[in-house]
């Protein structure tokens, strides 16, 4: 035999609970004790207990706000509730949803039956509920053709929206015959091809409501291929046509107001959407001119005129380049040659011939010695300024001897 923690034995019992179907959807009659309400959290706390026996109940903020009535001690309920167990303090205990006072006659007895089937087969689960079209084409309401609140919510629509097609689908929304004419009146907005349905009427008592309040009623709601808006009564008023509808508006104006969206709100945001747009077309625009910009510059500096643009632009640079080069070459060996002339003249003969000496050739050979020269020859005598051909009629050196 396994040995169990307290943990395990009560998390196995509250299991146990929430699987057995007949005590997840009650109704528990009882005398309220030791009631508290904590302002902080907003859940109540207490016990229900008849002349036997008592059982702990809580009911968490979610809930409290529906009820009409403040509950204390001593006063007798019908609660509507789930049984099961509160692992940490291993309490079994009732997980309350709804109340009313004991004694309100079998007629909400039956209502609250009524809800907890409908809420057993999801009508009031908040994953059915469709979203309402932001902007429709066309407007459906079911509601008395000869009532107040049609009139306001025709008011309502021509101000916020003139331009949907509001189509009006007159039911009896009162009496015995109002759940069937209702009905009937959803089922013509239905196959008329409405966008959105507003479904109500105004306020009055309890008994005035209670078409909302049945369930042929409430199912063509909740079976409706169409959006509804449910504007049944008052804001204090909630009926169960009120839970199957995709969104609950507390009164027939608010419903038309839910149901179109302003025009002048339309425009207001069409006009900032317009700046905006042309605010990104600008930079668009721009962001685009620059990328062309770039890509008609890569495009010319690939493109064979601009290739052959810049090699000519490169020779040109080049030849230029090569021409002050040669220049440069050609002064200095000009500045070099005028060096070497400059040093050659120096050396040159004719120099010293200028400074009164002479130079003399025989048959085109310069003479370095008399012996070379015999009486009677013809001799070339260069000077500075001239040459002299002489002949030689004597030699001293000769003549000595």
């Amino acid at each position: 035999m396994a040995i169990l923690t307290i943990s395990q034995l009560n998390r196995y019992v509250a299991f146990r609970l929430k699987e057995d179907k007949a005590i997840q959807s009650i109704l528990v009659r009882g005398e309220i004790s030791n009631f508290t309400y904590h302002s902080r959290s907003g859940h109540c706390y207490f016990t229900l207990k008849d002349s036997e026996c008592s059982i702990k109940a809580v009911m968490f903020r979610s809930y409290v706000g529906r009820i009409k009535f403040k509950p204390k001690d001593g006063m007798h309920i019908i609660a509507a509730a789930s049984a099961s167990l509160y692992e940490r303090d291993g309490s079994f205990q009732l997980y309350v949803t709804d109340m009313q006072e004991d004694g309100i006659g079998s007629q909400q007895i039956a209502l609250e039956k009524l809800k907890l089937k409908l809420s057993e087969i999801g009508v009031f689960d908040p994953e059915s509920k469709r979203s309402i079209p932001s902007c429709p084409d066309k407007v459906g309401v079911v509601t008395s053709s000869s009532g107040a609140a049609l009139q306001d919510i025709i008011n309502v629509i021509s101000r916020r929206y003139p331009l949907c097609e509001l189509n009006i689908f007159p039911a009896q929304v009162q009496g015995d015959d109002a759940p069937e004419s209702i009905v009937k009146a959803i089922l013509a907005a239905e196959k008329y091809g409405c966008d959105v349905l507003i479904v109500g009427r105004g306020g009055g008592s309890s008994e005035d409501l209670s078409a909302f309040n049945t369930e042929c009623v409430v199912m063509a709601v909740y079976n409706c291929s169409v959006p509804i808006i449910s504007a049944v009564g008052h804001e204090t008023d909630v009926s169960l046509t009120d839970g199957a509808a995709d969104l609950r508006a507390p009164t027939p104006s608010a419903a038309a107001e839910l149901a179109v969206p302003s025009i002048d709100e339309l425009a207001k945001r069409l006009e900032r959407e317009t700046r905006l747009l042309d605010k990104i077309f600008s930079n668009n625009i721009s962001h685009s001119e620059i990328s062309l910009n770039k890509l008609t510059e890569r495009l010319l500096s690939l493109s064979p005129s601009q290739s052959h643009i810049l090699a000519k632009n490169k020779l040109h640079s080049l030849v230029q380049k090569l021409n002050m080069l040669i220049d440069s070459k050609l002064q200095d060996k000009e500045s070099l040659l005028q060096k070497e002339f400059v040093h050659l003249e120096a050396l040159s003969p004719f120099k010293v011939l200028q400074r009164g000496y002479a130079l003399v050739y025989k048959d085109n050979k310069l003479l370095r010695s008399n012996d070379d020269v015999l009486i009677g020859d013809e001799l070339e005598i260069r000077l500075g300024n001239g040459t002299l051909r002489v002949a030689v009629i004597e030699d001293d050196d000769k003549r000595k001897d």
